[in-house]
This record gives structure tokens, sequence and C-alpha cells, in this order.
């Protein structure tokens, strides 16, 4: 069989959009191969939310442009292609500097990818339309094996887009406008995921929570009652969603928390920035005291649940006293992670234009700040666990022999001395230790833990 290496960068979708690009090759006859060195087929699934991302890309078509030289000179074609938003957003430009590419293939013109690699035998091909199609339609269905070889646990895509334009983001200009999947094409992917036994999905899309497809009775449903038809899946015992905006996050989907036990009391909710007047900059929407009443609403409908963020520092014009506000945002909320980025110009962005830009000394001061801050809080939750006995859903083997690896409702990564035949059962640990980024615990039979 040909074989092809997929390379996914940055977000879930990226992961969820390389596995089903093995998909669609994978009817084609290709195999996938964890190494390029043996690859027929190269092809880099890139991502474009952070400027050092897509440095890393061009670095890598160098050493690939080596690879395939190498391979032509032993008598092995070589086809290399770069997916993904890098290639939606610098399109031609890619192969301007890097001519080894064959194909350049945006995020939404993916399941094209026959019929443009047929084309690139003849001449390099460039695509990065914004189809009006759906996609999805037209992509075939992952193989019981194949999804069985990548775990219990799967992604599910069922929105793309963002139509909020935050000043920083390239997301509306790589993904396009918000496009929600039909609720029937949702669950039948889902039904097929757990009759392959999957347990666990996360539903995905740029902006998740603004979910608006068509439903089984012909009217708009939102991500809640999407997640309530979900719920009624056989198999299906864990349900969360990512990445969702605030000012989507409405009193249904509040209540789904509360009211469906699948769904996870884990939410990420990205705030940003604790400074109303940066987050007005950001073109977020929200202010910082919106942010808190609505976790309140959340925290009042699921007193348990675990929250994440995401936050930038460093944002144009952002003064000290701002950044103060976003400490002071964190330690209200006590986020139990976060993920924390400075502020990187995207061009074509409005916040790349902006002349307020903040010294990169004082950004790397500002994020050592906040990252110290998270861990903080990161340590006091999971040190909070020790004693609890909590559902822990085995995934793989652990880091040591006699060791299974899984996930707490709260997604921390749990370790536990058990045979190697409970993968994929979902059982009741004590937790007794936490370490920096796992926790240890003990499996107990489960009628001793109600």
């Amino acid at each position: 069989m040909k074989k092809v290496h997929i390379k996914s960068y940055g977000c879930q979708m990226n992961v969820y959009d390389g596995q089903r690009m093995a998909d669609v090759l994978g009817a084609e006859g290709f195999e996938e191969t964890a190494t390029p060195d043996d690859a027929d087929l190269i092809l880099l699934n890139t991502c474009h939310i952070r400027e050092r991302a897509a440095h890393k890309v061009y670095t890598e078509l160098g050493k690939l442009r080596e690879l395939k030289q190498a391979r032509k000179a032993d008598g092995r074609e070589t086809t290399l292609v770069v997916a993904g938003c890098v290639a939606q957003a610098e399109g031609a430009e890619i192969q301007r500097r890097q001519p080894a590419v064959d194909l350049v293939v945006g995020p939404q013109a993916y399941h094209r990818l026959p019929a443009l690699l047929a084309e690139a035998r003849a001449s390099r091909v460039v695509d990065t339309d914004l189809p009006p199609d759906d996609k999805f339609g037209h992509l075939p269905a992952p193989k019981p094996a194949a999804i069985l070889a990548r775990g219990i646990s799967a992604f599910v895509t069922v929105q793309e887009g963002c139509d909020k334009f935050c000043a920083f983001c390239v997301v509306p200009y790589t993904r396009g406008a918000e496009f929600s999947r039909p609720v029937a094409q949702v669950v039948a992917e889902v039904e097929r995921l757990a009759e392959a036994g999957v347990q666990d999905v996360t539903l995905l899309g740029q902006n998740v929570n603004a979910y608006h497809g068509e439903g089984q009775d012909g009217r708009i449903w939102g991500l809640a009652r999407l997640m309530h038809r979900l719920a009624e899946v056989p198999g299906i015992a864990r349900i969360r969603y990512t990445t969702s905006h605030p000012r989507d996050m409405d009193d249904d989907l509040i209540a789904a928390h509360r009211d469906l036990p699948q769904v996870m009391p884990f939410l990420h909710l990205p705030v940003q920035a604790g400074s109303d007047r940066i987050l007005a900059a950001m073109n977020r929407k929200h202010t910082g005291d919106e942010y808190r009443r609505l976790i309140d609403k959340v925290r009042a409908a699921r007193p348990d649940i675990a929250l994440s963020s995401d936050f930038i520092v460093g944002f144009p014009g952002e003064s000290d006293h701002d950044f103060e506000e976003t400490l002071r945002l964190v330690e209200d909320v006590r986020f139990a992670s976060a993920y924390t980025f400075k502020y990187s110009p995207r061009p074509g962005t409005p916040a790349a234009e902006l002349e307020t830009q903040v010294e990169p000394a004082v950004m790397d001061e500002r994020l050592q700040r906040l990252q110290a801050l998270v861990e903080r809080h990161r340590q006091e939750f999971n040190h909070a666990m020790v004693g609890r006995t909590v559902e822990v859903l085995l995934e793989r083997a652990g880091r040591h022999p006699g060791q299974l690896a899984g996930k707490t409702p709260y997604l921390q990564a749990v370790q536990i001395e058990t045979a190697t035949h409970r993968i994929g059962e979902r059982v009741m640990v004590t937790i007794e230790r936490a370490g920096s980024n796992s926790l240890f615990g003990r499996a107990v039979p489960r009628e001793l833990a109600a």
C-alpha cells in the first residue's frame, strides 16, 4: 500500500481534521505511517494562531525538502502537501518560499484531496477556496479499525468558523464564517464512534457554543439540545465541548451541565483578559464583571464544575493597571487550568496595525507572573482531589509496567495500578497523591464509593 504521514499542529480541531484526512486518503489506498521517512505522501496540517507555529512549518518544510530529494535519488517519489490554516492564510506564498511543496490546501477543501493530488501530479496546485458546500457531507465514514486505533476518546467537529472578529484572531479569515453541521450528520458520526467502542466525545468548534445546526425536526438546534440528543446514544458516557465564547453561553447550555450526567463538570470558557478597556480593544463584547456573573450562574447550576480559560498578555496598549485587572479576575475565579500566551501580531488582524505594541520584556515579565498564579491555583485544585473518590475512564497503558492511565471528569490525568485488560472501563478511584501533572490513586469497588 501507499503510505501517508500526517503531522498536525495546534488545536484539537486540527487533530480531528488530520484524522478525517487520513480517512479520505485511506479510501484511496493510503496507509498511515508514524514517520515521514517511508511515506509516499507527507502532509503537514498546520496552525496559524501563533506566529511561531507558522515559522515551525517552514523549518519543517526545509527538512522535508531534503528528505524528498534523498528519496528521489533512491527512485522513490514523494508528494509534499501543506494543509490547514497556514495554507489558507499564505496560499501560493508557501510554494514560492518552498518549491518542494506540491499541493497547498485549505481546511475547507481537504475533502477534495484525491482530485487535488491527481492534479498535483501534473503541476503544483493551490486550493484555498472557502466553498459554500458542506465538506463533511463528502467525507467517508471512518473505518471501525481506524476508530479503535485512535482510542476510546474522540473529537467530533460540530461547528467551524467564527463571526466574532476578535481583534487579535485570524480564525474568521482562515476558517471563514460560522457553519454548523446538521444534527443528523453529527449523531450518525457519534453513533459510529460509539459502536466502535468510543465512550468519551469532545464536540469541537472555533466557537462551539454558537452551534445552530438544522435539527431532525427541521428546526434550528442549539448546542444544549444537540448534547441532549447525543446523551441518548448508547455507549456514550462522557460529553465535553470546546472552545466557547462567553457571549454564547446561554441558559439552556448552563442547564445542560446541571441536567445531563453525561456532560462533564469541566468548562473551557476563554476570557482573554480582565481589563474592560483591553476587552473592548479586543472586541470581545463582554466585561470582566459580566464574565464573573456568568461564572456564578454556571457554578450555581453545577457547583462541582472546574473551569479553564485562555489569556493573552501584552495586548497592544495593555498597561500595568490593565494587567493587574487580569490577575484580579484570575484570583476571583480560580481556574483549574488555563492557557496563557504573549500577544502575537497576526497579519491582517486589526490589532497588528496598532502602534501601541507592548515591549517584549514587559510581556515576558507579565506572562511569568500570570503563569505562576495560574499554576498555584492548578496545583491547589489537584491537591484538593487527594482523599476524594472519582470515576476515571481508563484509556491506555501508564508510565510504568502494571499502570493504566485515564482521566477524571475534570480532565485530570490519573495513574493507577491495575490489569491492562481494564482499558476502556470506567472505575472508581480514590486519589492518594497529586504529582506535578498527574494524580495517583487506587481502584475501589463502585459500591464502596457510593
